[in-house]
């Protein structure tokens, strides 16, 4: 389970302890939305700075930065975790196939 911040961090939990695993840094803006593929391995970050970071789950590694056109309203793995959605404030949706 991750949370987004308004300290520019995302925070991972434990969801059988509900204590904090790690806190992800990387961002230079307030974190909006956050997404965890469905294996649970990798964690989509966005902030309205039109960013969105990919980090692996199990050692909080960031993994690239995404670039958008306008900053997005949310983002989403596909039920398989084998895409990635985001949908912006201008009504676009910007899809990437993970590799």
């Amino acid at each position: 389970m991750a949370s987004s911040s308004l300290d520019d961090t995302i925070k991972v939990w434990s969801v059988t302890t509900g204590r904090e695993i790690r806190t992800l840094s990387g961002h230079s803006n307030e974190v909006k939305y956050v997404a965890i593929s469905s294996d649970g391995q990798i964690l989509a970050s966005h902030t309205w700075d039109k960013t969105i970071k990919l980090w692996e789950v199990a050692t909080g590694r960031e993994i690239c930065t995404l670039s958008l056109f306008d900053p997005a309203h949310s983002v989403a793995f596909s039920p398989d975790g084998s895409w990635l959605a985001a949908g912006d404030v201008s009504g676009n949706i910007k899809i990437w196939r993970r590799s």
